[in-house]
């Protein structure tokens, strides 16, 4: 159920993309879909759209599915970003980074004019914070991190050997979340810590949950 869910979420968001346009490709299972179904827009309708992926995996899956692809260097203002989310609650706050690529994929969020998330039903609650917060981190302050998360009410817990495209390293933290916004800077306050999961300064005008065959847009 979930995955076809994903996959009709993904195929609806690709409806919104535009001849000309510069997009922003997320990272994850659901955004697998929407990139097969942009590429067959492509094919059958002759659509001339630039992208830029957000981590390894979509360039090397955008590249094998005939997708044209760029970077910021050359287009530093983006159409459209579609992408997907591990929680969505109903103010549109999201925590993202179970894959590991949320530094890159808020960068490019906050380039885009508009933002697009598409997740199954699954992913939709009322309070973010049930899925663990991603912070991308400096091996160096590993120590000050852990502890500094610690004193902001976190539980740390480094994603194995995991390094991310940016060549750094992850906690996975647990917090109870009643200000995402508020914990939002202050989590990139601490020294040494890149990015993390939370997206509550550049949330998405637009969510796209998939429901079985059927899909639900919700717009802020």
């Amino acid at each position: 159920m979930n995955e076809e869910s994903k996959k009709t979420a993904g195929e609806a968001s690709a409806l919104f993309v535009e001849d000309g346009m510069v997009l922003g490709l997320g990272t994850g299972s659901t955004v697998k879909y929407a990139l097969e179904a942009i590429a067959k827009r492509i094919k059958e309708e002759g659509l001339d759209v630039v992208a830029l992926p957000t981590s390894k995996s979509t360039e090397e899956l955008a590249s094998s599915l005939g997708i044209k692809l760029s970077s910021l260097k050359e287009y530093s203002d983006i159409d459209l970003c579609i992408d997907g989310a591990d929680e969505v609650d109903e103010d549109f706050n999201l925590i993202k980074g179970g894959g590991g690529a949320h530094t890159r994929e808020k960068i490019i969020a906050s380039a885009s004019k508009k933002f697009i998330v598409v997740v199954d039903e699954s992913k939709m609650v009322e309070k973010i914070g049930g899925f663990p917060v991603a912070v991308e981190f400096l091996g160096f302050g590993k120590r000050l991190v852990a502890n500094q998360l610690h004193r902001i009410g976190g539980d740390p817990r480094l994603r194995g050997s995991f390094e991310t495209d940016n060549g750094n390293l992850i906690f996975d933290t647990k917090f109870y979340i009643d200000d995402p916004l508020s914990l939002e800077d202050r989590i990139n306050s601490i020294p040494g810590v890149l990015e993390n999961g939370i997206f509550s300064r550049r949330r998405p005008e637009r969510v796209i949950v998939g429901r079985g065959e059927k899909h639900e847009i919700i717009e802020k």
